[in-house]
């Protein structure tokens, strides 16, 4: 039956045999190229925090010496899920050791810390999972009522791609397959059982797949390596980012074939079944009888009928008969649409968001920053070398430290009385204690001079024999966050404020030397209910050597900021970081720095790169639906000549004939844009209204190129789709058909 029919049918149709070699190369690419991203961009993520943060799985601190540490190393080695057992010496201490795990079974790694724990009587602060390394591995805290979920939808986007790419492939042979349907009559009636048909139709499917899905598959991972590649290019000035290596695995490429053979033996057996079980009677007439007693169903379309008339109707009822063969195509062009232009206005909204409350709002107060850690402002000798470099307009050395205070409910001012005090305003995070309330109170420690400059700018009496309270409270009852309003927070001339531990025990008055709704030119956040303090560096020293903070609360972290001369361009700034780098690395400090202007070109490169490998994907889906747009329009193109032979013969002419064409594409091009559209209105409007954004500033910015190349990208590709159709067909001598009597 190979000899006598498949050969040389596929030797008379080679269009057939195209149409299913492009599905099953264009299947093994696109499988290709997604499951070597994704493999490669798990190992990256794995490497990188490994890494940053270590590859142990589980750290447990044993507080045990000699012969009891040993006996305890000696049983986590006998947990049968725990693979090696490594002491840290670096985070162990006297009296407790620092264990390091990893497991043979990374499922049953939370599992095993609880019966590790139970077992050697640990309390929870002693046993640490290393949860962001599990979770790449799928594994997560089964009590982490929020674990990530970013791992799984990528597998899930990777089976939904997979799943479209077997019915784009099912199409492809389901087409390919019904022009043969009178030839399958033939054997049929002649003897040929439905199990010879299936093989002989599966046969020629391996014959017309196999070197596809092997070419397809060695261009997918090609392309994954040029996009790698692109990626290194173009994130290359990044800061402290590792380039990616590409990395060819063995399992993955066994993955991909497997997948890919499987598709394609899938596509292929679902119509070769479907055939297979057709009557002979049917298979001659070249299409499936309904069934007696069974009436087919109609759809009207009044919008096509209204706009088009008899055409328009035709036109509705070609598409609502083959809705299923197209149905991938709706899909993926909504998709890829709506995907696109969601992601476009997201985009657009965060960069102006990001702008407003970042880069402007802070562009007066820093060009170069620096974190010197493990240093206090006492021991820090570069306060002067690093405020007079040259080009620097101002500069500012101060320490952070974390404090609460205790606030009378009479020591809130009037106006925040008035609206029902601090609880009215915070809500939750309005912590009473007794008849107050117990409040953050970050305390920010400049050295003498910068306080007292700030003191003359604030409008407050220079003194180092106290503190200033940054005397506000966000009126959330009245404003929002964009454009925030505030009330005074205390009573106007509080003195003191008590100072607490985080569980409301009193340490200490701090002297206040005034009230101010300013703060400092400094690049920092200060919570809309915190009682901000601003205090000398004389002062802090000799009130906490008076009232010693708890450890937690000591930071020992010191920021540099430095403010260049107005309109510095990025080679000063970064000629400035140098210089301040320089300073900070003769005197031996541990520090980060960074510059403005750069950190805004690093932000944008990110924010362009995530663009590109979003839009990518959406770019992948739209290829999905056009190539199951291409592979309808010109796959059918049997039927359909039989279909519009049955117009020709009522009366209607070539050119009407071709106008529904045009109106099939128009409907198939535009459904996506008329359902997207409205859709990210409201997803546009939903987002400016929960960030505050005015409109007026969206709409200046709004991505409306972009979104209209896109629209016409799809709708050029449908219409290029149905102009081959229209001209494979029409260009045929269609009256021929009138004369076959095989015309149903």
């Amino acid at each position: 039956m190979w000899k006598d029919f498949s050969r040389s049918y596929l030797a008379r149709n080679p269009a057939a045999a195209r149409t299913i070699g492009a599905a099953a190369l264009a299947a093994a690419f696109f499988l290709a190229l997604l499951c070597g991203l994704f493999s490669n961009a798990w190992s990256y993520e794995v490497d990188r925090i490994c890494r940053e943060e270590g590859s142990w799985q589980a750290r447990v601190t044993l507080p045990l010496t000699g012969s009891a540490l040993e006996e305890a190393l000696t049983t986590l080695e006998q947990f049968a899920a725990v693979d090696t057992v490594t002491p840290n010496a670096g985070l162990s201490g006297e009296g407790a050791t620092v264990v390091e795990l990893t497991f043979r079974h990374k499922a049953a790694a939370y599992e095993t810390l609880d019966l590790i724990q139970t077992r050697l009587g640990l309390t929870d602060d002693q046993v640490e999972a290393h949860d962001t390394l599990l979770s790449r591995y799928l594994v997560t805290d089964p009590r982490d009522a929020t674990p990530p979920l970013l791992l799984p939808f990528l597998l899930a986007v990777w089976g939904a791609a997979v799943l479209a790419l077997v019915l784009l492939l099912r199409n492809a042979f389901e087409i390919t397959m019904q022009a043969r349907l009178h030839q399958l009559g033939l054997l049929a009636s002649i003897g040929a059982t439905p199990r010879q048909l299936r093989l002989c139709l599966l046969q020629e499917a391996a014959v017309l797949a196999l070197l596809p899905l092997a070419a397809g598959t060695a261009l997918g991972f090609g392309g994954c390596a040029a996009v790698i590649a692109a990626v290194n290019r173009a994130a290359a000035d990044l800061p402290g980012r590792v380039p990616a290596v590409f990395r060819l695995s063995w399992p993955v490429v066994a993955v991909v074939l497997l997948t890919a053979a499987l598709t394609v033996f899938l596509s292929a057996w679902l119509p070769a079944r479907k055939l297979s079980r057709l009557s002979p009677l049917e298979a001659l007439r070249g299409a499936a009888c309904p069934a007696p007693g069974r009436r087919i169903k109609q759809r009207a379309h009044p919008l096509l009928a209204g706009c088009f008339g008899i055409r328009g109707e035709l036109a509705g009822g070609a598409l609502y008969a083959r809705k299923k063969s197209l149905r991938i195509a709706n899909v993926s062009l909504l998709l890829s649409f709506m995907g696109f232009t969601a992601m476009l206005c997201f985009f657009t909204l965060s960069d102006i968001s990001t702008r407003q409350t970042y880069f402007e709002r802070y562009q007066d107060a820093w060009d170069v920053m620096a974190v010197v850690s493990d240093t206090d402002l006492d021991s820090f000798s570069l306060t002067e070398s690093l405020t007079t470099l040259p080009g620097v307009e101002d500069g500012v050395v101060y320490q952070k430290q974390e404090a609460h205070a205790l606030l009378p409910a009479a020591a809130q001012s009037d106006p925040l009385q008035a609206l029902g005090g601090l609880p009215a305003l915070a809500g939750e995070d309005a912590v009473a204690l007794g008849d107050g309330w117990l409040v953050d109170a970050p305390v920010v420690v400049l050295d003498d001079a910068a306080f007292l400059r700030y003191c003359r700018q604030a409008g407050v009496s220079p003194s180092v024999d106290g503190a200033v309270l940054l005397n506000r409270v966000w009126d959330s009852l009245h404003s929002h966050f964009r454009n925030r309003q505030y009330l005074p927070f205390v009573q106007p001339g509080t003195a003191a404020l008590t100072l607490a531990d985080a569980d409301g025990t009193p340490l200490g008055e701090l002297p206040l030397t005034g009230l101010t709704d300013t703060p400092p030119n400094l690049r920092e956040e200060y919570d809309s209910y915190t009682l901000a303090l601003f205090c000398p560096q004389s002062l802090w020293t000799r009130w906490t050597r008076e009232h010693p903070l708890p450890a937690r609360n000591q930071t020992p972290e010191v920021c540099v900021r430095l403010l260049g001369q107005e309109g510095i361009t990025l080679a000063q700034c970064q000629a400035l970081q140098a210089e301040a780098a320089a300073l900070l690395d003769d005197a031996g400090c541990t520090y980060t720095i960074e510059n403005r202007l750069e950190e805004r070109l690093v932000n944008d490169r990110m924010i362009r790169g995530m663009e590109q490998i979003l839009g990518a994907f959406c770019l992948l889906l739209a290829a999905i639906g056009l190539a199951n747009v291409f592979l309808n329009t010109l796959g059918f193109v049997g039927q359909r000549r039989r279909e519009f032979a049955r117009y020709l013969s009522i009366g209607m002419t070539p050119g009407e004939l071709r106008s529904l064409f045009w109106i099939e594409a128009a409907v198939l091009a535009l459904r996506p844009l008329v359902i997207t559209l409205p859709l990210t209105a409201l997803a546009v409007a939903f987002m400016l209204r929960a960030s505050a954004l005015d409109p007026a500033l969206f709409l200046a910015e709004a991505p409306f190129a972009p979104v209209a190349l896109f629209a016409l990208l799809l709708v050029g590709s449908v219409a290029l789709a149905y102009a081959l159709g229209a001209r494979r067909i029409l260009t045929a001598d269609l009256s021929q058909l009138l004369k076959d009597d095989t015309l149903p």
